[in-house]
């Protein structure tokens, strides 16, 4: 049962790590986002991060049966998780007026 849940989570996590590395490297983010994100390559690390905490806290806490690396692998990920969050409010808060295009 643990790998029905673990599976689907690791692709949103992938899929979140790739919308990260499109923001950062091609300053890409989806469209509803796009009026509210104002330095989006800082917003591309917050959300690769995230994505790495989450994949730690699934990988930890469903597949890995050790409960000493479960415990550390799990907190760990939930701090990696609430970093990345941070980042990404962070990119939306700081930072000068976005040039606005023609283009929602």
């Amino acid at each position: 049962m643990r790998l029905y849940f673990a599976i689907p989570s690791v692709v949103v996590a992938l899929l979140f790590a790739a919308l990260g590395v499109a923001a950062i490297t091609r300053s890409w983010v989806l469209p509803w986002n796009r009026r509210h994100v104002r330095r989006v390559r800082l917003y591309g690390w917050g959300q690769l991060v995230a994505a790495v905490g989450l994949c730690c806290q699934v990988v930890f806490g469903l597949v890995i049966s050790g409960i000493h690396i479960r415990q550390w692998g799990t907190m760990t990920g939930g701090v990696l998780l609430v970093t990345g969050l941070i980042v990404m409010v962070v990119a939306q808060r700081l930072g000068g007026k976005r040039q606005v295009s023609g283009t929602p």
